[in-house]
């Protein structure tokens, strides 16, 4: 799942749900935390404005593609927390790692157990677009740990801000249980003041002992960071608009006269796994091309015209 990036938090139906922002008088246009500010305004619209999370403000997600979008969550945050856990003591990044305040996986492991089962492993796999983000996130943890704040930065601070208002759209639009069970991600429960945390994250990146030229890195890294998000949303979308009705929300499709087997009423049989008979609507169009059934339905139609001729004079 998307969490919406930091920022105005909008939400369904273009409603825009703002908070208000404590300012900070001490902060400079140099440090880190205005920088990426300025430096990401752009990515940062170009993601909001992805088919897919106008689609997901919009209440507009479907369940299948929400599940496949928590899996896609799950391998970027498995990532980005190994590599935080790797440079914890690095000076470049430990002033920023809150592993009991901010670290999503143990909650996108119950996420998944709830919408897969408990053998969610073996249901999931990595698609090709999160693979080249874990990737990244990989080599940067490994060969420049510096840069590992630029993804810290995308995805945790989003996930403190319009990550709270998706949590919300999705409770709805999937009807999901009120006790929050498939939103944990969402739930940072050793946060207790949100505002406050992230004007600390903040205070944190901006006093990391960086230079100019790797300051600009850093901003360049987060711009990256936002399009490997973008690729992650674009695949989605692709993946919702193939997915069969039947397939996202898990009800009973509407026939539509075509012929098409998939789009049977009684096609949920064949969902469900049985080996049922075929769609009677095929089956009836089959037994109408036999002759004798002609026969018998042209001598009933002239019955009926005479009938009605009959009724009319």
């Amino acid at each position: 799942m998307p969490s919406a990036m930091e920022g105005p938090e909008a939400g369904e139906e273009g409603e825009i749900l703002r908070y208000e922002e404590t300012e900070d008088n001490n902060v400079s246009p140099t440090d880190l935390s205005e920088l990426l500010k300025e430096g990401t305004k752009e990515s940062h619209d170009r993601a909001e404005n992805t088919q897919f999370v106008k689609d997901f403000l919009k209440g507009r997600i479907k369940k299948e593609l929400f599940k496949l979008a928590t899996a896609a969550l799950y391998f970027t945050y498995s990532a980005l927390e190994e590599e935080m856990d790797r440079n914890k003591d690095n000076p470049v990044f430990a002033p920023l790692y809150f592993p009991l305040e901010l670290h999503r996986r143990e909650a996108l492991v119950k996420d998944l157990e709830y919408f897969y089962g408990e053998d969610w492993k073996e249901k999931i796999q990595c698609s090709e677009a999160t693979q080249q983000y874990v990737d990244r996130i990989h080599h940067v943890g490994q060969h420049e740990p510096e840069l590992l704040v630029a993804h810290a930065y995308t995805r945790y601070m989003g996930d403190l801000s319009g990550g709270q208002v998706l949590k919300k759209v999705a409770q709805r639009a999937l009807k999901l249980p009120s006790t929050e069970e498939g939103i944990q991600f969402y739930m940072f429960d050793n946060i207790s003041n949100a505002q406050q945390f992230k004007q600390l994250y903040r205070a944190r990146m901006n006093a990391l002992d960086l230079d100019k030229n790797t300051k600009e890195r850093i901003v360049e890294e987060a711009n990256k960071a936002f399009r490997f998000n973008m690729q992650v949303f674009d695949e989605l979308d692709k993946i919702g608009r193939s997915l069969t009705e039947e397939a996202q929300d898990g009800g009973v499709p509407v026939h539509d006269g075509k012929g098409d087997l998939r789009k049977c009423p009684y096609y949920a049989d064949k969902l469900a796994g049985k080996a049922g008979a075929g769609c009677p609507c095929r089956a009836a169009v089959a037994l109408l091309k036999q002759p004798l059934m002609q026969l018998i339905l042209a001598a009933c139609v002239a019955a009926a015209a005479g009938a009605a001729a009959w009724y009319v004079l």
